[in-house]
């Protein structure tokens, strides 16, 4: 089968990060994946297998995701949108996929409402009309009104199949975070959690068992996470010898962002460089993390049993990491430190339990989510 996803990321790269992993699942059961990608390029993802489509890309200025960007930086004009719409109608239009997929949307990236519901309408113009899904995460960012979430399942209720829920129903069911009525609770299937491929481990890289991984994403927004693991790598002398803050800094501007915290980190135990492709071979061999609360580094931490500190992305009144991370810290091997509570001496004193508190074990079963993503599509295509 032809299968099509389409998503954007404008501040970190967790949702390309996830959309990947599907396609990945799909190119593995013998289908042909054509992934729209309307954020920035991000190189380092392996994408071997999958036909990338890059639309004209955008970003969000900053946290504010009502304000999109284009990839020169400036305020991307009506015709540079337009662009994109025009893109998007021809790509359904030349591969007639038998699968769509939209990632977050209709639940998120309302911003960009034209450009999917043209990516809709060619797919129901088609004359054989694909199987179309919308894919989500876990965790929601609850709507700010009523209206919203009415609008939201008028759109499944008008172009959608299903909702594919990337979680478990009994731990995180899609109401924790999303009003749910009969008519969308319907609609729903958990797929469980989605992760990526297990990496093999690469001797090009180094890594040292019974560091401190301290992580922020792929996104430019950890910089107060990183210059608080460096304070608090100044306290840790009563750590074990030999035990080191390793940070992994994201974001566009990475690499400067590792000389400005390497200065400021002289002559402390740590390590400081771009984020890397085996992160979670560094998580198995970590002592424990120091992290944000997305989805992806949540579903990392719980594969390695790697203990943790979440510090989740609150700004401009985001829910959506730290309902997550409430969720986590029910469990004594993740400890939650908010932003505003967030010191050199928190997170020392955050870290010093957890860095002694050994691994813990989980059902594997529970992350097979993009394997059965395939399964349940493909049913769904067989039946139409």
């Amino acid at each position: 089968m032809k299968i099509l996803i389409a998503v954007t990321h404008l501040l970190g790269t967790g949702h390309l990060r996830r959309a990947i992993n599907l396609s990945q699942a799909f190119v593995a059961a013998g289908h042909r994946v054509t992934l729209v990608s309307g954020g920035l390029p991000v190189p380092a993802f392996d994408t071997s297998g999958i036909s990338l489509a890059q639309l004209p890309a955008l970003h969000s200025d900053g946290t504010n995701f009502t304000r999109l960007l284009a990839e020169d930086g400036t305020v991307a004009s009506t015709g540079y949108l337009e662009s994109r719409c025009r893109v998007l109608k021809e790509i359904v239009e030349a591969n007639k996929p038998s699968v769509v997929i939209t990632e977050l949307f209709p639940f998120g990236r309302r911003v960009l409402s034209e450009e999917f519901l043209v990516l809709l309408e060619a797919a129901h113009s088609l004359a054989r009309k694909p199987v179309i899904l919308a894919s989500v995460r876990d965790i929601l960012a609850t709507p700010s009104s009523a209206e919203k979430a009415l609008k939201t399942e008028v759109l499944i209720e008008r172009y959608y199949d299903a909702v594919v829920v990337h979680s478990i129903r009994d731990s995180t069911p899609l109401n924790a975070s999303w009003p749910v009525s009969t008519g969308l609770e319907k609609k729903l299937f958990y797929s469980g959690y989605v992760a990526q491929h297990t990496e093999n481990p690469n001797p090009g890289l180094s890594v040292t068992a019974g560091d401190i991984i301290v992580s922020a994403g792929g996104g430019s927004v950890g910089r107060q996470v990183y210059e608080t693991a460096i304070g608090a790598s100044r306290l840790s002398s009563q750590l074990s010898t030999g035990c080191r803050w390793h940070i992994l800094v994201g974001g566009s501007d990475a690499e400067s962002e590792v000389v400005r915290l390497k200065n400021l980190a002289s002559g402390t135990p740590t390590i400081i460089e771009p984020n890397r492709p085996d992160f979670r071979q560094l998580l198995q061999q970590a002592r424990c993390s120091v992290s944000m609360c997305g989805y992806n580094t949540a579903v990392d931490l719980l594969l390695t049993g790697t203990p943790g500190v979440l510090i989740p992305f609150d700004a401009d009144g985001e829910t959506e990491q730290t309902i997550r991370a409430r969720s986590l810290a029910r469990q004594p091997y993740f400890s939650l430190l908010s932003g505003k509570d967030l010191s050199a001496r928190n997170l020392y004193d955050a870290v010093v339990p957890l860095a002694s508190a050994g691994r813990f074990k989980i059902d594997l079963n529970q992350f097979n989510g993009a394997v059965e993503t395939v399964g349940f599509a493909t049913k769904l295509a067989q039946c139409t």
